[in-house]
């Protein structure tokens, strides 16, 4: 029995994947008259689709687009290998937009409003670009940002990519260990580098980290500094200012490059162990990012597109490719609860953002502390709002329905950064379904299988893609044979990519994502997904935040089920409250969710991207060292593990 239908499309023929689809059955000759038909015939015939959707988009390259798919291994599948083209050519076409119309819209708690125009935005570039070239830069060269969502990060990646060099970003908030076990990998030779940033009322200096890490890369030939927090702050020894960078201009070219050449390295959160550094191509970026964004979200030159993220999480990279779906991006950096949960909103209202993008641990917190966003900003502009992250559980897609315009979409989306895309999501054809994510990308192949390989439905099982998409990573950095990638994704299914999520994919194509499968919860046979223990644990008054392991018996018994609980102030893990959790836990889900053990912490422990970390809690309960459960500069409270200690067996 399908969920409720909290929203339904409009079907008016007039969104970007009606006329896509329209397209396809008037050129291709094939029928496509609905969402369900689209996407089996995008994974039915992958060469078909993704050959139509770019000869669809007219990009500007060299060669031609046949083959599509010349080799489907996975891993190893090659696309497109007679096309060239460039990230940033296809992305400063800005479609629909003519030259003074502001494409980038920038608010931050360090400085005044920053905009750009499509003239302005291409100006940039092109200055950054004689930069680079002035640098010495080379096509394969790496480029690093170690700076915030501001435009000068985006300005640096186009420029990059312009000319072939590889970029890649961590947001200043990292530490340095951090950044330094990145970019040691893949040895860049330039570093844009800020002085520090304001984080809500905070100034927050970083001048002593940049030195640090700038002489742990000795591959480093040229530091661009910005002054962002500090206008006056000096430029090191031996550094250039971003305006000496840039006060140079020169023609705007682009390298027209292999389909699968390196466009950007994004790292894994390196939690337990290094960061893993993953290559992706700019054939595969461009079309997977122009696809999400203009049919699954119908983004186009009429929106201001907006989702909190920094520049170390890949929806920061899938932010900016708005620019080549021609909508005006909108950059903000700081803290997004300061001085209150409403002020993302109000800023949402001045810009008139149309599409809002955050977290779904946002949400669920505006929706606790009991804010009213419609109410305390005009966002009459806003037809969707997006969130990812984390699951969003039914309460939150309820809220969302009683707070906000009913002609909103609400677009839960689940992906990752080893595809820098979300393969199941959202689309302005398909019904918004509650506590449900609404359906499978185009062209990504998802399943669901159990321990056999077995395709399940109804029921919890393993996230599985099953044939390639074009945006699956070119490779790992220095990964000569490709063992580190095979290991990664294709030891447990040969041939088929495990993401390594559970998920519950419905008989009419919906979703839903309940946790990571290496935090296996297994009672009685039955597996339990974290995601459902924290939307009830969590929408408890007294309740800040939550993590919940399992430790197996050995000796196979049913072993202990542990919820660890942060709580707000005032508030007392008692007796009372212990039971309270369990009779909650029992009533809204099963006897099984019921914890053998609840224990009070300061907090969980949370990836800089705000992911919560179950996997180095139980490592640590199991009796590994707290420093080699957890890179503690991949987080974002990295002394709250010290607090698991107290409860090993």
């Amino acid at each position: 029995m399908p969920a409720d239908v909290l929203w339904e499309p409009a079907l008016s023929g007039t969104s970007a994947i009606e006329r896509f689809a329209a397209w396809v059955a008037r050129t291709k000759g094939v029928d496509v008259p609905d969402y369900d038909a689209l996407w089996q015939w995008s994974v039915d015939d992958l060469d078909g689709f993704w050959g139509a959707w770019v000869e669809y988009l007219d990009l500007p390259h060299d060669g031609t687009a046949e083959p599509v798919l010349a080799d489907a291994s996975m891993p190893g599948a090659r696309w497109f290998p007679e096309l060239r083209l460039n990230y940033a050519e296809a992305m400063l076409r800005i479609p629909g937009r003519a030259d003074d119309d502001v494409v980038v819209i920038a608010r931050s708690q360090s400085r005044d409003e920053v905009t750009l125009t499509a003239a302005g935005l291409r100006e940039q570039v092109a200055r950054a670009r004689q930069g680079l070239l002035a640098a010495g830069v080379s096509p394969g060269d790496r480029v690093a940002a170690y700076a915030p969502n501001i435009p000068e990060t985006l300005v640096l990646l186009l420029a990059s990519a312009s000319l072939g060099a590889i970029f890649s970003s961590c947001a200043p908030e990292f530490g340095t260990q951090s950044v330094i076990d990145r970019w040691q990998q893949i040895e860049p030779v330039v570093l844009l580098a800020v002085d520090g940033y304001r984080y809500g009322d905070k100034g927050i200096d970083r001048r002593d980290q940049v030195a640090t890490i700038t002489e742990s890369l000795p591959s480093l030939r040229q530091v661009v500094w910005l002054p962002y927090l500090d206008p006056e702050a000096p430029a090191p020894e031996g550094a250039t200012t971003w305006r000496e960078f840039t006060a140079t201009t020169g023609p705007l070219e682009f390298a027209r490059l292999p389909f699968d050449a390196p466009l950007y390295v994004l790292f894994s959160s390196g939690t337990t162990g290094l960061p893993k550094p993953i290559v992706h191509g700019h054939g595969g970026i461009t079309i997977e990012h122009l696809k999400a964004l203009s049919l699954q979200s119908d983004l186009g030159p009429e929106d201001r597109f907006f989702w909190f993220s920094t520049t170390g999480w890949m929806m920061w990279n899938y932010l900016v490719s708005g620019i080549g779906a021609g909508t005006t991006v909108v950059m903000f950096d700081g803290n997004p609860a300061h001085p209150g949960l409403e002020a993302l909103w109000e800023m949402a209202a001045e810009v008139g953002v149309t599409y809002f993008g955050t977290s779904a641990p946002f949400l669920l917190q505006c929706r606790k502390e009991e804010l009213h966003p419609a109410r305390v900003a005009d966002l009459s502009a806003l037809r969707a709002l997006g969130s990812t992250g984390a699951p969003l559980p039914e309460a939150g897609f309820r809220w969302v329905y009683d707070e906000f315009d009913p002609q909103v979409q609400l677009a839960s989306v689940s992906g990752g950064t080893d595809t820098c895309a979300a393969f199941v999501g959202a689309a302005p054809t398909v019904p918004v379904y509650a506590g449900e994510i609404s359906c499978r990308s185009l062209g990504c192949d998802v399943d669901s299988f159990d321990e056999q390989g077995r395709p399940v439905r109804d029921q919890l099982g393993e996230l599985v893609i099953k044939q390639p998409m074009p945006s699956m990573p070119v490779g790992f950095w220095g990964d000569d044979d490709g063992s580190r990638y095979r290991a990664a994704y294709f030891e447990d299914f040969p041939g088929v990519w495990r993401h390594g999520d559970w998920i519950d994919l419905t008989s009419y194509g919906s979703c839903t994502i309940t946790g990571r499968s290496d935090a296996t919860l297994n009672r009685g046979g039955v597996r339990l997904g974290t995601s459902e223990f924290y939307s009830v644990v969590e929408s408890m008054p007294e309740v800040a935040d939550s993590i919940v392991v399992h430790l197996e018996d050995s000796e196979g018994g049913a072993g202990r089920l542990l919820l660890f609980v942060a709580l707000v102030e005032g508030a007392v893990l008692d007796d009372d409250l212990t039971k309270r959790i369990a009779t909650e836990l029992r009533s809204k889900l099963s006897p099984r969710h019921v914890p053998d053990e609840v224990h009070q912490v300061r907090g969980m422990p949370r990836t800089l991207s705000g992911k919560k970390l179950e996997v180095p809690v139980k490592k640590i309960l199991r009796g590994t060292p707290v420093d080699e459960a957890a890179a503690k500069g991949a987080l974002q409270n990295p002394e709250v593990l010290d607090d698991f200690l107290a409860f090993r067996p």
